[in-house]
């Protein structure tokens, strides 16, 4: 995908008001869902207000409301380029990451700004945390509407701490106990070849990075590949300390893929050599009584909201879960990942 898009105007926070003004009287913030305490959108009181470098100033304050409500939406603040989405990622972060150990097709449309995931727009994207099933995951999501779809669409966004309350104790005491087994098989046909997810031709280099985070590698014939691995199902806020639900053994497992789809895989594919299947981690089946409530858990946390263009949506990757919903016509979403951490900072 190629976008051409508009260069960024630069300009002062506001013009000639801003040395009367105080800073927290340059936006005005509201709840877009009271019962969820998500997203806190946050618009211009003022005409002229820039948001890179407002939001620069205003770093510190930002991340407690953040941390608060995991999701903050930034409307109306006139971002038209990319290269102005990827200043603001910079005003809120240390910068945008490279997109590793790929688990869907994305498009690079400049430095590390993707399309959100080229997915069939017929079709719902199942909420999830980015990357919970990997070894090193970004912490930080940003996500950009250039181009609102005619209808549909939607990025629906939810607390983990909604999800976390939603699943019964005896379920949360199996996972925390078990663990999530994330198997993943890649050249068979179906989902992403291993060379786009780990991002190189070389075997050896894919064993390297694979030994150094706790990952089996398993080559089988024909230059296919396989991978195993364990990782939590509940996690330790880096930031607020708190035990939040944070993994992909909901959405990677193939219950929860569309029914033909799974319908299909399932003819052609034994449970471990499906693109992506999840177990518990000591590698037994997880019981579809378990999770139709765990798909339920997540689905009732969700808020949903209509993009704008202009929209930048900033996420708390563990503290809430994003997903699609299917649209019509043109739609232009990227993204933007920042602050790398590893799954063995975070655990219990």
């Amino acid at each position: 995908m190629t976008t051409k898009l508009t260069p960024p105007r630069p300009s002062p926070i506001t013009r000639r008001k801003a040395v009367t003004i105080p800073e927290q009287g340059l936006v005005r913030e509201r709840l877009l869902d009271e019962a969820s305490g998500l997203p806190l959108v946050i618009e211009p009181a003022l005409e002229g207000v820039d948001l890179v470098q407002w939001a620069s100033q205003q770093r510190e304050a930002l991340e407690q409301k953040l941390l608060k409500h995991g999701a903050l939406l930034f409307r109306n603040f006139s971002i038209r380029s990319l290269e102005q989405f990827n200043e603001v990622i910079g005003a809120l972060s240390p910068g945008a990451l490279e997109y590793m150990f790929r688990a869907s097709p994305r498009t690079r449309v400049g430095g590390n700004i993707y399309t959100s995931t080229d997915y069939p727009a017929d079709q719902m994207i199942f909420p999830h945390n980015e990357h919970s099933y990997s070894p090193r995951f970004p912490l930080r999501l940003f996500f950009y509407c250039h181009l609102p779809s005619e209808t549909g669409g939607e990025t629906p966004i939810g607390s983990t701490r909604e999800v976390m309350k939603n699943i019964p104790p005896e379920i949360q005491a199996r996972f925390r106990e078990a663990g999530v087994l994330y198997v993943r098989n890649y050249g068979d046909g179906f989902g992403l070849p291993w060379q786009t997810v780990f991002q190189t031709e070389e075997r050896a280099e894919v064993e390297a990075y694979c030994a150094s985070v706790g990952i089996e590698v398993e080559w089988k014939a024909g230059n296919r590949l396989r991978t195993k691995q364990k990782g939590p199902a509940v996690v330790r806020h880096p930031r607020t300390g708190e035990e939040v639900w944070f993994n992909h053994g909901t959405f990677f497992h193939i219950s929860t893929l569309p029914a033909a789809i799974r319908t299909s895989l399932q003819a052609s594919f034994a449970d471990d050599e499906l693109p992506t299947n999840t177990f518990y981690g000591d590698g037994s089946p997880i019981e579809p009584a378990v999770l139709e409530t765990l798909r339920a858990a997540y689905l009732a946390s969700l808020v949903r909201f209509q993009w704008q263009q202009g929209d930048v949506l900033f996420i708390d990757n563990i503290l809430a879960v994003h997903g699609r919903e299917p649209f019509t016509g043109k739609r232009a979403i990227l993204t933007g990942m920042a602050e790398a951490l590893l799954a063995t900072e975070i655990q219990l």
